[in-house]
C-alpha cells in the first residue's frame, strides 16, 4: 500500500484539527503543515480578552506548539512558511520560507487548504497610521497589547459593531479607556433584529459607551499629538487608539489561482465531505463556504467552532474516510459586559428577505424560578414559518442562562422542529436552574396559542405602517399608569389597564379593529382572549409589546 503524503496549508483551528484527525486515522501517513505565522495554533476567539487581562498571560492563548505536534502526532510543522502556488497536475506546492526567503517545492497526495481569512481594512485616508489596528491574529493582538502598555490611550474608537468589535469594546473599557463605536449599518450586531440590537445598544450606553450607527468613517488623522476620526455625519472623535473591525475576507487567492471553484458567498466551494472540485484537495475553516441549514444556501461561517468541525472532517476524509459536515444554523453568542447576546437560525429580517411570512413571538421570563434568589430576566424572540410551523430562528438576551436556551433552539432548528414542538421538550427543572415552565417551553406555548387560533399577532413594523397610513383602529395600552409615565406610549394609544378591561368592554366597538399591547405581550394576550370570547371580530396583539417598539413614543398625558 502506497504511503499517503498529506500537506496542510494553514494551522490555527481548522488546520490543526485536520492534522490531528488525519494522524488518528492513518499512523503511516506523512503529514506536513505550513503556517505563515510564528504559532501553529492559538485561541483566536480569546484574543480580545487578553487585551484586558481577563486572560492574563499570552501563553494561555497558545493551544499547541510545533514541538508538541511533532512528538504527539508526528506532524512536521513549518512555521513562517507561505504556500504561494499549487500545481494540481504535478500535485505539488511552491513554498516560500519567510525567514530566509528561500523557495522550495513540496509534493502531496492529498492537500488541505485551511488558509483562514484576513481582516478587511477599508480604503480611507489615514488607515495606515500607527494608532490604527485590526484584531484578527495573535500578532495583531501583540501589537495592540504593546500599544496599550506603552501609550496608555485615553480614548479609543472601535470601527464596526460586529462580534469582534463589541468584544473589543468591553475589553478596552476594562482597561479604563473611554470607548466609542462607529457602525455604518443602522444598528450594531447586524445578525440581530433591530429591536433586539437596540437592547444591546441601550446596555452599551448604560456602560458609558457612545454608539454611533448609520455613520461611515471617512478619514483618520493625527492632529495636536492625538488621533482623530471623522464620519460622514460631520462628527469628529478623539481616537488615541482605533480598532478596525469591519469584517473579514476569506483567503481564497491560492485556491482561485489553482483553478478551484469559488462559491457565490466568496469562499472556496466544498461538498459536505469538505472536498473541492479536485478529488485530491480538501478545504476547511474561514476560507470555505458552508451550507445554511435553514435556507439551503451557501454562506460564510467564520467561527472557531465551525473550523474545528470542518478541519476534523477534512483530515479524516483526506485519509479515505467519509465524514460529513451537513451545515450550520448560524449560532453565535457574544458577551457584552453583563449581558449575553445570542442568535441561531434566521432573524425576522432574514426570513422576510427569503420570501417567507414569519410568525414572530417574544417571551420575557426568568432564567430560573423567580422565588429562588438572583433570578435574571431573559428576552427570547422566535421566528417560525406561519404555514409549516417550522422554527426558523431565535434570539436570546439576558445575564444568565442565554447559552442554554440558544443551544436548545439550535438543536430544534437542526432537527426541523415546529415552534410548538418546543412545548413537548422535557427540559431539566429545579428552582436554582429553571422555572417549572422554562422560557423555551413558554415560547412553544405562545406558538401553540397562535396555531390553535387563540391570538393574532401584529409586528411593530406592521403597526407602524398602519399608523403612517392613518388606518382606523383602536390601539390600547394595557400597562399600569406607573409604567406609562416611565416609558411613554405608542402614539395614538388609549390607556385601559388589563384589570379594568372587563368593565370597559361596553364602551368598545366589537366591529372595530382593536390592537392591544403591554410590556412584552402576556397581558395583551389575556386581553385578546377576553375580547375574542366577547365576540370582538378583529383583535390583534403587538408581538413583544412596547419592549419591541423601536420607533418614536410620546409622553403619556393623564
Amino acid at each position: 500500500m502506497k504511503k499517503i503524503k498529506l500537506v496542510i496549508v494553514g494551522g490555527v483551528a481548522a488546520g490543526a484539527s485536520a492534522a490531528a484527525k488525519a494522524r488518528r486515522c492513518n499512523e503511516d501517513a506523512e503529514i506536513v503543515m505550513f503556517e505563515m505565522g510564528p504559532d501553529i495554533s492559538y485561541a483566536t476567539c480569546g484574543l480580545p480578552y487578553y487585551l484586558s487581562g481577563v486572560i492574563p498571560k499570552r501563553k494561555n492563548l497558545l493551544i499547541t506548539t510545533a514541538e508538541f505536534f511533532k512528538k504527539r502526532f508526528n506532524v512536521e510543522v513549518r512555521t513562517r512558511h507561505e504556500v504561494l502556488r499549487i500545481d494540481r497536475q504535478a500535485q505539488k506546492v511552491v513554498v516560500k520560507n519567510l525567514t530566509t526567503g528561500g523557495m522550495a517545492e513540496e509534493a502531496y497526495d492529498r492537500l488541505i487548504l485551511s488558509a483562514g481569512a484576513t481582516a478587511i481594512l477599508p480604503p480611507i485616508p489615514g488607515v495606515d497610521l500607527p494608532f490604527v489596528f485590526t484584531l484578527k491574529t495573535l500578532e495583531d493582538t501583540d501589537r495592540i497589547h504593546a500599544f496599550l502598555k506603552n501609550k496608555r490611550p485615553e480614548n479609543a474608537v472601535v470601527v464596526g459593531g460586529g462580534l469582534i468589535g463589541i468584544e473589543a469594546v468591553e475589553n478596552l473599557e476594562n482597561k479604563k479607556t473611554k470607548v466609542s463605536v462607529v457602525e455604518f449599518m443602522p444598528q450594531i450586531l447586524s445578525f440581530l433584529d433591530r429591536e433586539m440590537a437596540e437592547l444591546v445598544q441601550q446596555h452599551l450606553r448604560h456602560k458609558g459607551v457612545d454608539t454611533y450607527v448609520s455613520e461611515k468613517v471617512t478619514s483618520l488623522e493625527e492632529r495636536g499629538g492625538r488621533g482623530w476620526i471623522r464620519t460622514d455625519a460631520g462628527r469628529e472623535l478623539i481616537a488615541d487608539l482605533v480598532i478596525m473591525s469591519v469584517g473579514i475576507r476569506p483567503n481564497t487567492k491560492l485556491a482561485k489561482d489553482a483553478g478551484l471553484r469559488i462559491g457565490p458567498s466568496g469562499g472556496i466551494a466544498v461538498n459536505e465531505f469538505m472536498g473541492t472540485d479536485d478529488p485530491n484537495i480538501f478545504a476547511a475553516g474561514d476560507c470555505v463556504e458552508s451550507l445554511n441549514l435553514v435556507t439551503g444556501k451557501p454562506v460564510l461561517v467564520p467561527m472557531g467552532s465551525a473550523a474545528n468541525k470542518q478541519g476534523r472532517a477534512a483530515g479524516a476524509n483526506a485519509m479515505g474516510r467519509s465524514i460529513a459536515v451537513k451545515g450550520f444554523t448560524g449560532t453565535v453568542i457574544v458577551k457584552v459586559f453583563d449581558l449575553a447576546v445570542a442568535k441561531t437560525g434566521l432573524s425576522e429580517a432574514e426570513a422576510v428577505n427569503e420570501g417567507l411570512y414569519p410568525l414572530v413571538t417574544y417571551v420575557l421570563a426568568g432564567d430560573h424560578a423567580g422565588y429562588y434568589p438572583d433570578a435574571k430576566e431573559l428576552q427570547i424572540k422566535t421566528i417560525a414559518d406561519r404555514s409549516t410551523r417550522r422554527l426558523l430562528g431565535a434570539q436570546v438576551i439576558g445575564e444568565k442562562g442565554v447559552d442554554k436556551r440558544i443551544d436548545v433552539m439550535a438543536t430544534a432548528i437542526y432537527n426541523r422542529m415546529a415552534l410548538d414542538d418546543l412545548l413537548q421538550l422535557d427540559l431539566a427543572y429545579a428552582p436554582p436552574f429553571s422555572a417549572a415552565r422554562d422560557p423555551v417551553i413558554i415560547a412553544g406555548a405562545v406558538g401553540q396559542n397562535f396555531y390553535v387560533g387563540d391570538w393574532v399577532p401584529i409586528t411593530p413594523f406592521e403597526l407602524r405602517q398602519k399608523l403612517e397610513r392613518g388606518d382606523d383602529f383602536l390601539l390600547v395600552d394595557m400597562r399600569t399608569l406607573l409604567e406609562l409615565k416611565e416609558t411613554g406610549i405608542i402614539p395614538g394609544a388609549t390607556h385601559i389597564p388589563i384589570d379594568d378591561l372587563r368593565d370597559a368592554i361596553s364602551d368598545l366597538d366589537p366591529e372595530r379593529e382593536t390592537i392591544l399591547y403591554c410590556a412584552v405581550g402576556l397581558r395583551s394576550y389575556v386581553g385578546n382572549r377576553l375580547l375574542a370570547m366577547k365576540d370582538f371580530k378583529n383583535v390583534k396583539t403587538l408581538t413583544g409589546g412596547i419592549n419591541s417598539w423601536t420607533y418614536p413614543k410620546e409622553p403619556f398625558q393623564s
